[in-house]
């Protein structure tokens, strides 16, 4: 049997960014960790000038790209996929340079039948390769078919700590698929899932909401409901990775407060990309888009 035909990929977007840096080095590492290639994809739409990692492409001046030409980009990618095979050269890669703009370039490779996730820095540089700046990541991680990662602006290295997984439970669709991939990750990782559900009082919300039974005030009890519900949302994940030591955490804060608190840089956040209030319309849900830009560490998020 053809292996090409049977490999599964990692996709990540390059642009030169020391965010992409982050980006490419921390999806090879999953890649090897999760027996996957690693497909990097540079798009060479827009023209300006560009660096590798935050410096210019070895042995050339930053140059101006127009019209058609693709040198730039070219070089990049070749860069690329050089520095990470000497990083990990146990790796299968896979460089695609696209013309097309970078959102669109990396929704066609997430619609492949052999993606299994998309991963972007936060920011990227202005202008040609701007690709997968804030913005890009947002969208994409609304329109993705696969899981979307997002790495931070600057990502802090916490050398020998082994990094958990934290992921928001909150009883929707989409988290139950991220509690569904965080277990999956940290099986493959073999390390440590925290399970977070956050409850607020419902005192502040109940003018809007109107009669609200006597016992619900009581915090206590708030916070045994969350528990319950937390750890039904949990069960099924369990029984299907019983390697996984998950921790289930239940926190009187916002979700937003209570996921960005309990994680470290090393820790990987997961996510639905909208709750059980989200508002159509959105691109992402307002906890989904607060973690994104406030963590520390890369974020996973799942339609």
């Amino acid at each position: 049997m053809d292996g090409a035909a049977t490999t599964r990929w990692l996709i990540v977007g390059v642009d030169g960014s020391d965010s992409s840096r982050h980006a490419l080095e921390w999806t090879a590492h999953q890649a090897v960790l999760r027996g996957l290639g690693l497909r990097i994809v540079v798009a060479a739409s827009s023209p300006a000038t560009v660096g590798v990692f935050a410096a210019p492409v070895p042995g050339e001046e930053p140059q101006a790209v127009s019209g058609a030409d693709t040198s730039t980009a070219e070089r990049l990618l070749a860069y690329a996929a050089d520095w990470v095979s000497r990083l990990f050269p146990e790796l299968e890669v896979d460089p695609r340079l696209s013309s097309a703009r970078p959102l669109d370039a990396l929704l066609v490779e997430a619609a492949a039948p052999d993606a299994a996730a998309v991963v972007v820095g936060s920011r990227g540089l202005s202008g040609f390769l701007a690709a997968f700046v804030g913005s890009v990541g947002i969208e994409l991680a609304a329109r993705s078919p696969v899981p979307v990662v997002v790495m931070p602006h600057e990502h802090a290295s916490a050398h020998g700590v082994r990094g958990r997984v934290i992921v928001g439970v909150d009883g929707s669709e989409p988290s139950r698929r991220a509690v569904e991939f965080g277990f999956a990750q940290a099986e493959f990782a073999q390390t440590e899932l925290v399970a977070v559900c956050a409850w607020q009082p419902l005192v502040a919300f109940a003018a809007a909401t109107g009669p609200i039974p006597p016992e619900l005030f009581d915090d206590t009890t708030a916070a045994e409901a969350a528990r319950q519900s937390l750890e039904e949302e949990i069960a099924d994940a369990r029984l299907r990775h019983p390697g996984v030591t998950a921790t289930p955490r239940v926190v009187r804060a916002h979700p937003v407060v209570a996921l960005l608190e309990e994680a470290t840089p090393a820790d990987l956040i997961v996510v639905g990309s909208r709750g059980r209030g989200g508002v159509r319309g959105l691109l992402l849900g307002s906890v989904s888009h607060s973690v994104l830009h406030g963590a520390r560490g890369p974020v996973a998020i799942l339609r």
